[in-house]
């Protein structure tokens, strides 16, 4: 069994209200979209139609924002006194496009006007005291920050005190306290009263760009949109509008920049879409400023010089590559780390390494969270400075900046919020911290929180995947926060297909079937499970998003999988009469019938792995684990019988390896049994120690068979065997061969080998079953 990670909420809109099919006939939609917009609060005619048709007139007025007035007055007394403007951006993708936004909105004034973006490694994030004045040195008289400055106290007190004004544009979580700025533009300001408080910093930038302009910057949406996009605030009211028209304009954009970097991505602009941005333009700009300096990103969106345009296409690029590599590279490490002896146990894991790249760690916390289910902090230690910098990320329902802020005194710096942190803590401290995140975890109740919940539009099967049902939810789109791609959950009668595909096989690749058609599946970085569900294609669920592939000029319908569950337990038949290494790479409880196959296989066992060695009368406690492996092929059924009655497993991997099989061998025959006997009793002190292949040839007996019969007669005091010599026991007791215990022994094993390497599939999997339900 594998469980979902998700608690799906089946909302059934394929049996839509009457309410929806009202709606549905009145705006000229499908029932189900209408459904969908119901449950998502537009519950009227007005409120439907405003949503299915976003445009300009639904943007609020910019001078409705707290201090939009003050800032504006400041921005154009600058400009018209000449005054030198810098705009103090960020360095992600959102701080990048709001940079580009009121940069080229004072540069169409005329403006004195430059930029500056902090650096993540020697400035941090937001306003920094020593760069404000390096800027105010060089002749800055007005600093506008762009996603940034509402936390800026102490930079712009400085400011201030040198004669500089600020004017703070932000969106960022509100302080206690704001900063003593010129103005503070803020769509949720304590004294303010805007209609939308869920803007991005690249939609204040462009509220604030709209009052200087006194009209919508149309070809400011572009850079609105990514922004929007890229900081994951909700597709709603202003936004959806900025989105939706903004992508309209990204797919016709002149920014020679923009152009490049699409077409290095491989985007194709008439196929455009938030999902374009979400994972094709923003973790390109994000790149810039992960890796180094993200000024050049600005630079990139704004420049009109073709070649400086593609040079910095081309460096953007070369970061997001080197991004992509330093993350897989620490990820593996992180992983690896993460399910070892040490760390395996800890509801909350703090994983550490030498020599990481710090602008990635929080995506590497992400990727560790996704795969453990755990609350990760990812630190790169430094041994010269004693300090392990980066960045932490949370499960649903565990707050993160609660379980390290009383902790202050292991660590140098630290901040953030509920789902993510970022600190620098004093490497000697490391084990303390580590109990510290175990003692949050248990305080907070970290096992006992109840799984996360998605919303799923309807129960589907898969001859209802079909174009006219995607371009119907296409009317929803732009997708994104609050208001999420609709899912639905299938339960397919079979699946079809099921492989591994990449480089690396690390995607899943499927087709779900029902009532004699077939719709292709995807599951990023699920590649793991292909083997499961191939054992298991009729126990799969899928909770999945309904998609197109264009592949050539042809267009087909898919699933792009979001979660998965299989119901019962999995049995993968990989039975085998060769061993290989690739066999023993997962995390697991791997079980060994025989010490020696065990002796020769230990090393090749991963360090996360689980070993039990059964041995006759040995004790196996009850436990509860995920994969069990059954290595090689155990004596007899009662072993594997005692193993399963114990062990608990999702999932069961049957190897069952045996070196030589008895069963296809068979018992000796009752002739042979009589040839050796007529041997034995006129030959004295036959060295069967030294010269059994010399017997068995002459005897016409297979040596394996030969040592079991001698054997046999030893135990029934045929003969005596004593340092080699075989000698016959004269006038022996008249005794049955299936008596003797290696005769039984033998046949036992021959009965286990017949149930366990030579049935059925299914009749292996429905034995298997049957051990762990007799519990």
């Amino acid at each position: 069994m594998i469980e979902s990670h998700y608690d799906w909420q089946v909302k059934d809109v394929d049996q839509p209200t009457e309410a929806a099919q009202q709606a549905a006939e009145q705006l000229k939609i499908d029932p189900m979209i209408a459904q969908i917009l119901i449950n998502r609060g537009y519950d009227t005619i007005d409120t439907m139609q405003t949503f299915l048709t976003p445009d300009l007139s639904q943007l609020h007025d910019p001078f409705a924002m707290h201090d939009m007035q003050k800032g504006v007055d400041r921005i154009q007394n600058a400009i018209m006194n000449a005054e030198k403007v810098t705009i103090y951006g960020d360095y992600d993708a959102d701080g990048v496009t709001s940079t580009a936004i009121m940069y080229e909105t004072l540069d169409q004034f005329g403006a004195n006007v430059d930029y500056f973006i902090p650096n993540r490694f020697v400035d941090g994030y937001g306003p920094n005291t020593a760069a404000f004045e390096r800027l105010i040195e060089g002749g800055t008289q007005l600093i506008v920050t762009v996603d940034n400055g509402v936390s800026g106290h102490d930079a712009i007190a400085r400011a201030n005190e040198l004669g500089c004004d600020v004017v703070v544009t932000d969106h960022h979580e509100l302080p206690e306290t704001l900063p003593d700025a010129a103005a503070v533009i803020h769509p949720r300001h304590p004294e303010g009263d805007y209609p939308f408080g869920g803007l991005s910093g690249a939609g204040v930038a462009f509220k604030v760009a709209t009052a200087l302009l006194e009209e919508v910057p149309q070809e400011l949406l572009d850079l609105a949109a990514i922004g929007t996009v890229a900081d994951l605030v909700p597709v709603v009211d202003e936004n959806r509008v900025l989105v939706s028209l903004g992508l309209k304009i990204l797919a016709q954009t002149d920014r020679l920049g923009l152009v490049n970097l699409m077409q290095g991505a491989g985007i194709d602009p008439s196929q455009l879409t938030e999902q374009s941005i979400g994972f094709g333009i923003a973790p390109r700009l994000n790149a810039l400023g992960r890796l180094d300096d993200a000024a050049p990103a600005v630079e990139l969106l704004t420049t009109l010089d073709d070649e400086r345009a593609s040079e910095l296409a081309q460096l953007t690029e070369k970061q997001n590559k080197y991004r992509q590599q330093l993350v897989a590279d620490i990820s593996e490490t992180a992983l690896t780390q993460a399910q070892d002896a040490d760390h395996r146990d800890h509801p909350a894991l703090v994983i550490t390494g030498e020599h990481w790249h710090e602008g990635v760690l929080g995506i590497v916390a992400s990727k560790v969270v996704e795969t453990m289910g755990k609350p990760t902090v990812v630190l790169n230690v430094n041994p010269d400075s004693n300090t392990a910098k980066g960045s932490g990320r949370s499960v649903a329902g565990f707050n993160l900046f609660e379980a390290f802020d009383g902790h202050r005194d292991l660590m140098v710096a630290f901040g953030g919020h509920a789902g993510a942190v970022g600190m620098t803590a004093k490497a000697d401290q490391l084990t303390a911290l580590q109990t510290a995140f175990d003692d949050a975890a248990e305080t907070q109740h970290l096992t006992d929180q109840p799984k996360g919940q998605l919303n799923v539009a309807a129960r589907l099967t898969a001859d209802k995947v079909t174009m006219p049902l995607y371009e119907q939810l296409q009317l929803l789109a732009p997708f994104g926060t609050d208001n999420p791609v609709p899912l639905f959950a299938f339960d397919p009668e079979t699946l079809q297909n099921v492989k591994a595909i990449g480089a690396d096989g690390k995607h899943l690749k499927f087709k779900v079937e029902d009532n004699g058609q077939a719709v292709d599946a995807i599951d990023f970085g699920q590649g793991a499970l292909a083997p499961v569900l191939a054992s298991a294609p009729d126990q799969v669920k899928l909770l999945a998003q309904i998609d197109i592939n264009v592949w050539q000029g042809r267009t087909n319908m898919q699933l792009m999988v979001k979660d998965i569950a299989v119901t019962g337990m999995v049995v993968e038949d990989k039975r085998t009469q060769q061993l290989h290494k690739t066999m023993f790479s997962e995390a697991g409880t791997y079980v060994f019938f025989n010490q020696r196959v065990y002796e020769q296989l230990r090393t090749q066992l991963p360090p996360t792995a689980v070993s039990i060695v059964v041995t006759a009368g040995q004790e196996i406690s009850d436990q509860k684990i995920n994969t069990l492996f059954l290595v090689d092929c155990p004596a007899s059924i009662a072993d594997l019988q005692r193993v399963l009655g114990h062990i608990t497993a999702d999932r069961i991997v049957a190897y069952f390896y045996l070196k030589q099989s008895h069963y296809l061998l068979g018992m000796p025959e009752r002739a042979q049994y009589a040839k050796l006997f007529r041997f034995v009793k006129t030959h004295q002190n036959v060295d069967v120690g030294k010269r059994m292949a010399e017997l068995a040839a002459y005897l016409k007996i297979d040596a394996s068979q030969l040592v079991l019969m001698l054997q046999i007669f030893s135990e029934l005091h045929f003969v005596t065997i004593e340092n080699g010599q075989l000698t016959p026991i004269a006038q022996p007791a008249n005794q049955k061969i299936e008596t003797a215990p290696s005769y039984q022994s033998r046949q036992t094993q021959i009965e286990t080998e017949k149930q366990l390497l030579y049935s059925e599939s299914a009749v292996l999997k429905q034995l298997l079953t049957s051990f762990t339900a007799d519990k």
